[in-house]
């Protein structure tokens, strides 16, 4: 068991962690030869040119301006003190609901946690059973004269415990409400002052073929790129190209080869599209329906179309940047079963996946250790050694045999023919916060030592299985603790550093990068990742009421409006009554079951809490208001009397393999990105100490107008 002095330790480490990772990052931002990793948004959307390659050589790589230097954590308050309108106007309305979570979590635990030291833990503290149990032999340390344990068997102490956890729940649900509130307000806020947009007006081919031959061909243009320019350089000499790995096969001319595959693409390209245009085969039973009006739009998605209800199936359209055109084939009548073959599946990988688990959690730690290596055990006794396994080992072990888990998930997403990049990371965001749930809480309690001590856990009745959780959680206290430590503090600093894409940046660009255009590809911005922050966050709610008694880099792939916030909701609200029912089972086995009836209480109000928010907030969420659509086609005719629906929704929906005369076009990534959306820059000054200004102004971050001024909205 984890002493005070093995978290103390824990601690040191993972702050030392991530104090080196944020100071790493604010100096390895300021190089050169890293500015396409840390601001790859501003390139590819056309706003950052490369570093200049005049001057001395080691300046193209090293930043000699040590003025820099002297303000490079200047990012950090500036990054603070961003106001969310700006945010939002920034980098949209789900970058900032986002961090709204982690501002929830403040608001709810910093209120939980001064109540609970102050009436708590001294309720906890002045007590002797822990010091008594020792003398039968029962291990303890002294962090645990904190908790719930210290308290001797049939209480009256208990009541406190009791009381706090109905102020805990009341006040949880208090800050749940006002946020469902302000949210759902920013959302129609949002919709109702942003720019037109095509799926709020808004026959699908299945061109999967079609897209593969266009990506082939994308891939020997940038060949025949490549050697074009290496004979630009030297021109003694045409460049050969031969077998696989040049170890055999017919030597050509590189230039002629790749000349004259691309042209066989062409042909093949223009057959397959028209035939995908012309085969009735190949049209899909979806379309994407545009109308003239916002609230024509509404009434045609929010209402029955004909009396069979399966004969025509309508919602609203994602926007174009969150379709994910690979699943629009899959046969509506196939996704039932996709579904059901995943939920199958997923639940053998949630139960099968526990057994690895608790293998490891066997292994990382001192007793596991000494069992299966006993010619460590010298080592294994060092003071500082023992330490370390106690309070660093099972964390990051942990963190570490689940780091494939998130992309097992979206594969899983995929194949169940989800239409929209948004639902595929809600579903692939609620199974990670399930699988969490189920093998990181509650794996982690039965396993390992805890296992060996509830060895009766699966002989018992399913009413005893709270008891028995209940009484495993103070256990396992000190490891979600220092779990927390590793995922939550030097995770997130390693985040911020970009270590992984740092790394496979570089080694492209080295061994990779032939043309420009592959150096636009090597950049791989990312995104926000809720398919994992976000369960990640909602674990550590769960966990702390349990226990309670992007600016520069990420590139925003679409805009769902917040259309996530009913599942965060949700899952805050399983966290609060999992903690409700685990406290039930807990206080039955302290001989305090006479006032366990009172706790009961909880779990219904809790859920009544719940339908109330869904049905007061929910619709804003799934429902464009008729009123709101009214105003804004209003307006918008007021504004522009002689605009031109039919040419802007033209080609909002049409697959990219089909948009423009040369599909080249279509794959251009900063073309593409800029039509989508404008960046709208940041008023903040943090990018001043950045080496490498923007393309569009010499200051550090370009003005709002002259932005606009170079790429104007169509």
């Amino acid at each position: 068991m984890a002493t005070l002095g093995d978290i103390g330790v824990s601690a040191a480490i993972n702050l030392l962690s991530a104090l080196i990772f944020l100071l790493a990052f604010a100096i390895l931002r300021l190089q050169p030869f890293n500015d396409r990793v840390y601001f790859p948004k501003w390139y590819l959307k056309g706003l950052r040119s490369s570093p200049t390659r005049s001057g001395a050589f080691v300046r193209r790589f090293v930043n000699l301006d040590f003025r820099s230097y002297l303000r490079f954590l200047n990012w950090m308050p500036e990054a603070i003190r961003m106001p969310e309108p700006e945010l939002i106007e920034h980098a949209g309305l789900d970058s900032a609901v986002y961090l709204r979570i982690y501002l929830i979590g403040l608001k709810i635990f910093v209120p939980m946690a001064m109540l609970a030291w102050a009436i708590l833990v001294p309720v906890n503290w002045t007590n002797n059973t822990l010091e008594l149990a020792k003398l039968s032999n029962v291990t303890s340390s002294d962090i645990d004269k904190l908790s719930i344990s210290n308290i001797p068997l049939g209480s009256d102490r208990f009541w406190t415990h009791i009381v706090m956890a109905y102020v805990f729940t009341f006040w949880t649900c208090y800050v749940l409400m006002k946020e469902y509130e302000k949210v759902a307000t920013m959302r129609l806020q949002f919709l109702a002052s942003e720019r037109r947009r095509p799926d709020q007006f808004t026959v699908v081919y299945n061109s999967n073929k079609l897209a593969k031959l266009v990506k082939k061909k994308k891939s020997m243009q940038n060949w025949l790129d490549f050697y074009q320019i290496k004979y630009s350089r030297d021109q003694s000499q045409r460049p050969l190209k031969t077998g696989f790995l040049r170890l055999w096969g017919q030597k050509v001319d590189a230039i002629d080869h790749y000349n004259s595959e691309i042209e066989k693409l062409s042909k093949e390209i223009a057959e397959e599209r028209e035939k995908v245009e012309t085969d009735p085969k190949s049209v899909m039973p979806a379309a994407f329906v545009s109308f003239k009006s916002r609230w024509g739009a509404a009434v045609c998605a929010q209402t029955q179309q004909s009396r069979n209800p399966t004969l025509w199936l309508t919602e609203w359209a994602p926007e174009p940047r969150d379709v994910y055109w690979q699943n629009l084939p899959i046969p509506y009548v196939s996704l039932a079963i996709r579904r059901l073959i995943m939920n199958v599946a997923f639940f053998f990988l949630t139960f099968f996946f526990m057994i690895p688990i608790a293998f490891v959690q066997a292994l990382a730690s001192i007793e596991g250790i000494e069992k299966r290596a006993p010619f460590l055990e010298p080592i294994i006794e060092i003071k500082f050694i023992k330490s370390l396994i106690q309070g660093f080992l099972p964390g990051i072990a942990l963190k570490l045999f689940l780091i494939f888990l998130p992309t097992i998930l979206m594969i899983m997403s995929k194949f169940e023919g989800f239409t929209s990049l948004s639902s595929l990371e809600r579903r692939s965001a609620m199974r990670y916060y399930l699988f969490n749930i189920v093998n990181v809480f509650l794996g982690s309690i039965i396993a390992g030592s805890a296992f060996e001590q509830l060895n009766s856990f699966i002989k018992q009745s399913a009413s005893e299985i709270p008891k028995t959780i209940g009484v495993a959680i103070p256990m396992k206290a000190t490891f979600f603790i220092t779990y927390i430590m590793v995922d939550g503090w030097a995770g997130i600093a390693g985040e911020v550093l970009m270590l992984k894409p740092l790394i496979i940046f570089h080694l492209k660009n080295f061994f990779l990068v032939k043309t420009e255009k592959d150096r636009e590809e090597a950049m791989d911005p990312g995104s926000l990742g809720f398919n994992t922050g976000e369960p990640r966050i909602q674990f550590y709610f769960l966990l702390g009421l349990v226990y309670a008694t992007i600016i520069n880099v990420y590139n925003q792939e679409y805009e769902s409006g917040a259309a996530f916030w009913p599942d965060v909701h949700g899952r805050i609200i399983i966290a609060l009554i999992i903690s409700q029912v685990l406290l039930i089972g807990l206080l039955s086995t302290k001989h305090a079951a006479q006032s366990t009836p009172f706790l009961i209480a909880l779990p219904v109000l809790t859920i009544w809490f719940h339908n109330f928010c869904k049905g007061r907030y929910e619709p804003a969420f799934i429902r464009y208001p008729l009123q709101e659509a009214m105003m804004k086609d209003t307006l918008e005719r007021a504004r522009e009397p002689n605009l031109n629906l039919k040419a802007y929704l033209q080609n909002a929906y049409m697959h990219p393999v089909f948009k423009g005369d040369d599909d080249e076009e279509d794959e251009d990534i900063s073309e593409k990105l800029v039509t989508e959306s404008v960046l709208v820059p940041t008023k903040r000054q943090s990018r001043r100490n950045t080496p490498v200004p923007s393309r569009i102004s010499s200051a550090s971050s370009p003005s709002l107008t002259e932005v606009i001024k170079e790429h104007p909205e169509p």
